[in-house]
């Protein structure tokens, strides 16, 4: 055996004999007839040692949950259940883990499905508040509360309160609930006892994450009626845009309320004083699965560890929302300045005075259009009365046209000379009809956001919040859409028949003539995915306006009418112009004199 070898044998032994020291099982013990001890002996090792290794486990947790949570730590365990706030305007539902909305249903309505209208649920929308602690940001939704109901006496009213408190060794944490009878509001009030010295700063971030549910058939009308509204405490109401697809905005300013408004029920979030700021977010989806997809993130001032808010969750009525709190009625579009104030001091009130009387809105709207017209009879008879006159001055224009042909500023200057000499004004017979228009452009905006009209019924129309679609078309038409609405095609018949008569008793010639015939036909491709209720309104206004003037032309005599004219002309022939006049002839020749120099 050489030195190689010998080596090797003594390596291969030292291996073996390691081996053995350290990795050999020890012998098994030899198998022994079962006695009942033995047996009882070997049932009771498994117990003890599943026990031993829970409680190791249960050790780890609440050790990690030491380290992650610090005095916050027992409130992470405990058992998940569900307590509810009822009235008689909808129900609230609540968990105990994190004491926070669960699911909010109206009771007095329905999505167009015939389904419960459901606002928000834990499926749909995240709400939490997050607190800044000296262990990081922790949430209160992760924490266990109990709850206990009660009632409590707010004006002398019973109220039913909810409060649920989380308990620690530090202190604790209350956030109580309460939901007045005959109301849309849920006020809540937070509280953290004992803990303050636990937080980093006085801030307490609400994040409201919420992909709104579809209530409406129309998800496009739906979309273009769904946004954030928010209130600055400044007193300034403002919005995100509509028309963008995905749109934000930081708001580093107080504010007062931020609402998620859909097209006829909004959900708003509302500060007992104020938010120090705000990051707001919305965004279309490319499915139907929900209209838009909105997040906030508030900053909730905490006064000695204190907060007061409250909650919104209801209709788009402009009363109702008018006594929330200032400038929360602008969750419902009444339309631009100049028209807005026709639907929040007239039409909202006429509405609300004729339900009492009449629950059929078909009938409403027809009474209304009486009403209006009526109203504005004076402005119809005085516009009728200014075409007559322009009517039977037409021999009188048509020479001066034919006369002054080459001449386009000397047939102006000679028309308003004649005007003036006649007593006629040219725009005697627009204006009393430019007096009326934000009635017609108030009703543009009214009926598409009046909750009151929706799925209210009215002859062949289902609803009257959306169009009444009397005929489906096998295929689309490009800016009109796949169905017929016989309210809109009535409304554009009436139009056109009204433009006839009109241009009968204006003698109206050349391009106005025919851009009488070509609006109605435009309106009918506008309004036609419009609510029906919108379209009758229109139709029925049409109607009663042709049969005004049907009427006022019994009583007015072109005769009489051309005796006044003639009256005028003798009455005026020597009578100076007036400065007005003399400062339109001289801005005509200037213009002329310009041109030609040019």
């Amino acid at each position: 055996m050489d030195r190689n070898q010998a080596t090797g044998l003594i390596l291969f032994a030292a291996v073996i004999l390691v081996y053995s020291i350290f990795f050999t099982s020890p012998p098994e013990p030899q198998l022994q007839e079962p006695t009942g001890e033995v047996i009882s002996s070997v049932q009771g090792n498994p117990t003890e040692n599943i026990t031993q290794e829970v409680e190791e486990v249960d050790s780890l947790q609440d050790l990690k949950a030491q380290i992650q949570y610090g005095v916050f730590a027992s409130l992470v365990k405990g058992n998940e259940s569900e307590v509810t706030l009822e009235n008689d305007k909808m129900i609230v539902t609540f968990s105990t883990k994190g004491a926070e909305i669960k699911q909010v249903e109206l009771k007095e309505y329905k999505t167009w499905d015939q389904r419960p209208l459901i606002l928000m649920d834990n499926e749909s929308s995240d709400l939490s508040y997050q607190i800044n602690t000296t262990k990081g940001s922790l949430s209160l939704n992760e924490f266990y509360f109990t709850a206990n109901t009660s009632t409590s006496q707010v004006d002398g009213e019973s109220v039913p309160t909810i409060e649920f408190t989380a308990q620690t060794s530090s202190g604790k944490i209350t956030r109580s609930y309460s939901l007045p009878n005959e109301s849309y509001v849920l006020t809540k009030k937070l509280a953290l006892d004992g803990l303050t010295s636990q937080l980093v700063d006085s801030n307490i971030n609400i994040i409201w994450d919420a992909k709104l549910l579809r209530q409406e058939e129309d998800i496009e009308e739906s979309r273009r009626k769904t946004n954030i509204n928010f209130y600055k405490s400044s007193e300034k109401y403002d919005y995100l845009s509509q028309s963008k697809d995905e749109t934000s905005e930081q708001v580093s300013e107080p504010l007062k309320w931020v609402s998620y408004s859909q097209r006829f029920f909004t959900s708003g979030i509302i500060a007992g004083n104020q938010f120090n700021s705000g990051s707001l977010e919305q965004v279309t989806p490319q499915d139907t699965l929900s209209v838009k997809n909105m997040k906030s993130t508030l900053a909730l001032p905490l006064e000695n560890g204190k907060a007061e808010l409250s909650y919104y969750f209801g209709p788009n009525n402009y009363k109702v929302l008018k006594k929330i709190t200032p400038g929360f009625e602008n969750n419902v579009d009444m339309g631009y300045f100049f028209v807005s104030w026709v639907n929040k001091y007239i039409i909202v009130n006429l509405f609300h005075f004729l339900e009492k009387f009449f629950s059929n809105y078909g009938i409403i709207i027809i009474i209304i259009v009486f009403i209006i017209k009526l109203a504005l009879f004076p402005l119809t008879y005085k516009s009728y009365v200014g075409m007559a006159k322009m009517r039977v001055i037409k021999p009188e224009i048509d020479e001066l046209k034919e006369k002054y042909k080459d001449d386009p500023t000397k047939q102006q200057q000679e028309q308003m000379k004649l005007f003036g000499q006649l007593g006629v004004s040219p725009i005697s017979g627009c204006l009393p009809m430019l007096l009326q228009m934000p009635f017609l452009f108030a009703m543009f905006f009214f009926f598409p956001n009046s909750i009151e009209m929706r799925q209210e019924s009215f002859l062949w129309a289902h609803d009257l919040s959306t169009y009444d679609s009397f005929i489906k078309l096998p295929f689309t038409i490009p800016f009109y859409g796949s169905h017929v609405s016989l309210f809109t095609l009535l409304m554009t018949v009436s139009q056109i028949a009204y433009t006839h008569f009109n241009n009968q008793l204006t003698a109206a010639q050349g391009p106005m003539k025919n851009l009488g015939y070509i609006m109605p036909i435009g309106f009918m491709f506008i309004l036609n995915s419009y609510p029906a209720a919108l379209s009758f309104y229109y139709f029925v206004s049409n109607m009663v306006t042709f049969g005004q003037q049907a009427l006022i032309k019994l009583f007015v005599d072109d005769k009489k009418i051309r005796e006044k004219v003639d009256a005028s002309k003798v009455k005026n022939a020597n009578k100076k112009k007036s400065k007005f006049q003399q400062k339109l002839e001289d801005a005509m020749k200037a213009a002329e004199s310009n041109k030609k120099k040019k």
